[in-house]
């Protein structure tokens, strides 16, 4: 069962608005109203686990005893990451709790083995199959990659979660196809999770001591801390050329370097501290004293905490289109001069120019131009957009800002399927975070102190 403690860590420590930390379902759309807190703080257990679900004779363990035991001590993880969950995947969930999971890929050769099991809800989950991929160790077989996802801490508090398994092997075609794996993951980070909080783990098979490996270089790269670095080795990470820190299972310990880690990194928003790191080998052993997997699980446990100089709210509209997120361009306390919309029938672009000349803008040029250019101390306080569907895409229909002192800026068509976003007191809207087109397709605003 889920541990009522970590569940209630990871909640009560919270600082709770309108809405709260509500784990409403994935996807589902932003509330309506005033965010009335504009800090929220909490802690984040994770576990990364390859639990060696290979079908009988291409592994060497016995995952058909071994997945529903697995399943069964997931509980106290708030967000598990697990590799190589194939042919048992139906096992392993009906042993666990967790409210939100992925939907399996399928088995082999059809799937990628990669599921998250989590307290929280996510939405923009997206599998990415590796460009590239080396036969030495069999990596060819399966559509091994990546998954994306953005899980949801608090009203507008985002982590994009990744998960990943890399080409195996250490021949030099593995090496080469391990470090495009990672440049792969990185590229992707560039253009989804820009200015967002990230936590990338899961079976990497690269070791820091490894000539050729690259996670030292795909940590730097992407501004990543490796958890077991910072927390156990003091953030000196070990050389390549080195000897190797492994150990028999019989002296295991976090000194050990594993092929599992957890990486991570703060956001503009959200930040991010690591506060322990755990090889969690005792807790998965059978009967016996055996390995439930070929993997060691690990466990990392976080602090969690939103900048005070901005709010962002939640999203609404449909998992379509290009992610954008403007706090990067925001300074504590940035102010719009002028609204900007673009529509007819949906709306084709919103946007704003702020106080300082820096144009912020999302969507494409169609639609007839709408603009309100604000006066001498007003400031846009709420913003009600309405969706619908439009080739199968749920998209923004209608947008209207309202400032003030009242006065409104409005394009698109009305739906009944609408919300509403409103300012906390002494705040304004400065900016907007989802994802875009040639329309626009999910919202959010950014909000600044006046």
């Amino acid at each position: 069962m889920r541990s009522p403690a970590r569940l209630a860590a990871l909640v009560s420590t919270a600082v709770l608005g309108a809405a709260g930390i509500g784990l409403t379902a994935a996807g589902s759309a932003a509330p309506a109203g005033a965010q009335t807190e504009t800090t929220a703080a909490g802690e984040l257990s994770v576990l990364s686990y390859n639990i060696a679900g290979l079908p009988l004779g291409l592994g060497d363990g016995d995952p058909e005893t071994n997945t529903p035991i697995i399943g069964s001590r997931l509980g106290p993880y708030n967000l598990v990451n697990v590799q190589e969950d194939f042919n048992y995947h139906a096992a392993l969930y009906e042993a666990d709790d967790h409210e939100y999971r992925t939907s399996t890929s399928g088995g082999v050769p059809f799937g990628d083995g990669l599921n998250t099991l989590s307290d929280i809800a996510f939405e923009d989950f997206e599998r990415v199959e590796w460009d590239d991929c080396s036969s030495g160790s069999g990596d060819c077989l399966t559509p091994k990659g990546f998954t994306f996802m953005r899980a949801r801490l608090a009203e507008g508090a985002w982590v994009d979660v990744y998960n990943l398994h890399t080409d195996a092997g250490s021949e030099s075609g593995d090496l080469g196809a391990r470090a495009k794996n990672l440049e792969q993951v990185g590229d992707f980070m560039a253009t989804h999770s820009a200015g967002n909080a990230v936590i990338v783990y899961g079976d990497t098979n690269t070791r820091y001591t490894r000539e050729g490996d690259t996670i030292a270089e795909f940590a730097a790269g992407n501004g990543l801390t490796d958890a077991w670095v910072e927390e156990v080795r003091g953030g000196t990470a070990p050389n390549k050329g080195d000897e190797a820190l492994v150990c028999e299972d019989e002296t295991v310990d976090e000194q050990c370097e594993v092929v599992d880690k957890v990486l991570y990194r703060s956001g503009d928003h959200v930040r991010l501290d690591a506060s322990s790191y755990r090889n969690e080998h005792a807790e998965f052993r059978d009967e016996a004293g055996g390995n439930l997997s070929d993997h060691y699980p690990i466990a990392v446990d976080f602090a969690w905490s939103t900048s005070e100089d901005f709010v962002m709210s939640d999203q609404f509209g449909g998992p379509h289109g290009d992610f954008f997120n403007d706090i990067d361009d925001l300074s504590a306390g940035a102010g719009a001069s002028e609204l900007l919309l673009r529509g007819n029938e949906r709306v084709d672009q919103i946007g704003l120019t702020l106080a300082d000349g820096t144009a912020l803008a999302h969507g494409g040029s169609g639609g007839t131009a709408a603009s309100l250019v604000l006066e001498s101390g007003e400031y846009p306080t709420g913003l009600e957009l309405c969706q619908g569907q439009r080739d199968g895409r749920t998209r923004i229909f209608s947008a209207r800002f309202t400032t003030s002192t009242g006065r409104t800026v409005e394009t698109g068509t009305e739906t009944g399927d609408c919300t509403a976003f409103e300012a906390p007191s002494g705040w304004q809207i400065a900016g907007f975070h989802g994802r875009a087109g040639a329309e626009v397709d999910k919202l959010g605003v950014i909000y600044t102190q006046r």
